[in-house]
């Protein structure tokens, strides 16, 4: 089974965990990466007027993406990592998630968190998009050691 880790990171924090998942599961690493990379003023959530405060409270945001032709018909498996975004990923992931054909494949959650957990984020993409095989998730905030079971 061929797998591929995928994530984006505003911080920093989930591409360390995404590099460690890669490495456990020997799988290749994609970054997800907004077309307008984010500055410290758009990701401050106690600004309602911040760029990720506006992108939140629309559920039918898209940011763009830098790249939407990377090809992931090899993957058997296809990692997504996200920092938890008030409660949920953030609407780039549903860029990602709709810009590419990701169906046949197994598709598991990640997300970093200062504090909510994951299961939001899972029930979500579960829902949007029922075609889609998604196992589930898991945060990791600790070890990455729990997806591989």
């Amino acid at each position: 089974m061929k797998t591929v880790v995928t994530y984006f990171s505003a911080s920093g924090v989930t591409a360390s965990k995404a590099e460690k998942i890669a490495e456990l599961f020997g799988a290749d690493l994609y970054e997800i990466k907004p077309a307008v990379p984010y500055s410290k003023a758009d990701l401050d959530w106690r600004d309602q007027n911040s760029r990720s405060s506006l992108e939140m409270k629309d559920p039918a945001s898209r940011p763009a993406l830098a790249e939407t032709d990377h090809d992931f018909s090899a993957y058997d498996k296809v990692l997504i990592g996200f920092p938890i975004w008030w409660y949920t990923a953030p609407t780039l992931i549903n860029t990602f998630v709709e810009a590419y054909d990701l169906s046949g494949k197994e598709i598991v959650l990640f997300a970093t968190s200062g504090g909510s957990g994951i299961d939001k984020a899972v029930k979500n993409f579960q829902a949007a998009y029922p075609q889609l095989n998604i196992s589930g998730g898991r945060l990791v905030n600790g070890s990455v050691k729990g997806l591989a079971e």
